[in-house]
């Protein structure tokens, strides 16, 4: 049963590198570009942060 198990993990790693790569490799470097700076342009100046 472990190995089943450890095989199941071992396939959805396979799956996520190969989405990565994928996406990676057929995507512009443009866009690539803009989708790394998300976390570093979230936040807007003006406003304060929301209290909780």
């Amino acid at each position: 049963m472990t190995y089943f198990l450890f095989a199941g993990d071992m396939l959805v790693m396979l799956f996520m590198v190969a989405v990565a790569t994928w996406v990676f490799v057929w995507s512009p470097d443009r866009d690539i570009e803009e989708t790394a700076e998300i976390p570093l342009n979230d936040e807007e100046p003006d406003k304060k942060p929301n209290a909780i």
